[in-house]
């Protein structure tokens, strides 16, 4: 039986050195942004090996099992989180949804994050001040989960699907990468406007989603916006004026509208 690991602390900061790594394959019940400070290897993610060096991150979610062959000494930053901060109104939606996308996205994700030059020297920032904040978790967590929201915006912006634009993929996991990007504008979830973003024509978009994934396009749309809205109910601070600004929609009838439609 695999090793699960349970965290029950909202946010956890580890940073250490090995030159072998000491974890049996694993699991956990939270999430995990692992930046390579230092060193050279290979993570392997799901059984598949992805060579890592310095600066790569990577986010591992807890259906994702996963540990290291370490080659060159290697200094690790992880910072784990639970999902207790995601969902609350408090904090910066813009941010949430950097967030939201890169964890329904993760699936994207197992080459790792490499930055442009600018963006490396900005998140070498960023987990300097998590390693330094960290220190004093009680005073600092809510500070450090800012932090991590920040970073969340740097890896979004440097996620493959994003930066080779001009060159669009006809991959299914690329159109599953533009609807959880755009959940939160509806007028970019148009089949006319995804079929001029991916170069498709209206008709065949449809039918090549249909056909990739057993389920309509709309239907996708409407399942994963009606997921995400009720998390946001069931954490009972969030109030349907909000909710729809959030998303997009007309006004708090459209809400109730959407919750009520079937699954």
């Amino acid at each position: 039986m695999m090793k699960r690991y349970i965290q029950f602390q909202p946010i956890v900061i580890s940073d250490f050195e090995a030159n072998e790594w000491q974890h049996p394959v694993h699991q956990h019940n939270h999430y995990e942004l692992i930046y390579i400070k230092n060193g050279s290897g290979n993570h392997i993610i799901n059984n598949i090996p992805v060579a890592y060096q310095k600066g790569n991150v990577f986010l591992i979610g807890p259906d994702d099992d996963h540990r290291f062959e370490i080659d060159e000494k290697t200094h690790f930053v992880y910072i784990k989180f639970t999902d207790i901060y995601i969902h609350q109104p408090e904090i910066n939606s813009t941010g949430l949804q950097h967030l939201e996308y890169l964890i329904k996205s993760r699936e994207t994700h197992f080459l790792g994050f490499s930055f442009n030059e600018d963006d490396q020297l900005v998140v070498e920032n960023i987990i300097a001040l998590i390693s330094s904040l960290h220190k004093n978790m009680l005073q600092n967590e809510a500070l450090i989960w800012i932090q991590i929201l920040t970073l969340s915006h740097i890896m979004q912006r440097n996620m493959p699907e994003i930066k080779s634009s001009l060159q669009r993929s006809k991959d299914i996991q690329a159109i599953f990468c533009y609807l959880h990007k755009h959940i939160y504008h509806p007028q970019n979830l148009k089949a006319s406007i995804m079929a001029a973003h991916f170069n498709l024509s209206e008709d065949y978009i449809g039918s090549y989603f249909k056909r990739n994934t057993g389920i309509t396009l709309r239907q996708y749309i409407q399942d994963y916006r009606q997921n995400l809205i009720k998390k946001r109910m069931e954490n009972g601070r969030f109030g349907l004026k909000q909710i729809a600004a959030e998303f997009g929609l007309t006004d708090e009838s459209h809400v109730s509208k959407v919750l009520k439609k079937s699954i």
